[in-house]
């Protein structure tokens, strides 16, 4: 393994795995809904949202390396539910997303398929220069910068509103 594919793949697995820590206790018919407190919602990304958001990105990873996206690939509706800028809406009737079964399968699989992929990926595949364009190549100039950060602090942002949103349910940390 390369090492800028090693540092990337090793810290995509430690954030996948605090993902499954994350889903410690968490019962289906909560996956998706808001946390309340005192009667009132609070404004916390449930995780429905955070784990289907997460899941559009590794299919991303792969295309910018040049490589097939299709093992990455999320079902038809998901990017419209969880892209970026969508809001997290409050779902009693289980009727807005996906159950919690379909969406930590599908947030499994793509992971594991883009993490598979970059642990071959030579030094030079992953200093090409990021194709995603404008902020976000100013920002990640090449592939491996986006990588770092799809399969880093990305996570981990996400991660931390289902941690908030743990609390607000009385499920305590996972960690």
């Amino acid at each position: 393994m390369a090492v800028l594919s090693q540092i990337i793949v090793n810290n995509g697995r430690m954030m996948t795995g605090l993902a499954e820590r994350m889903l410690a206790g968490v019962k289906p018919e909560q996956f998706a809904r808001s946390p309340r407190i005192g009667g009132e919602v609070v404004n916390a990304n449930h995780p429905a949202f955070n784990y289907g958001h997460l899941s559009l990105y590794p299919a991303r990873l792969l295309e910018m390396a040049g490589l097939d996206p299709a093992e990455a690939k999320t079902p038809d509706g998901y990017m419209d539910l969880f892209k970026n800028g969508v809001e997290c809406r409050d779902d009693p009737e289980g009727t807005i997303y996906p159950s919690m079964e379909e969406i930590v399968s599908v947030f499994r699989k793509s992971h594991e398929a883009a993490l598979h992929a970059y642990e071959s990926l030579p030094d030079d595949k992953l200093n090409r220069p990021n194709p995603m364009g404008g902020r976000m190549t100013e920002m990640l100039p090449t592939v491996a910068h986006a990588a770092t950060f799809l399969l880093g602090p990305h996570l981990a942002m996400h991660l931390g509103q289902v941690s908030t949103w743990r609390r607000c349910m009385g499920l305590g940390p996972a960690m």
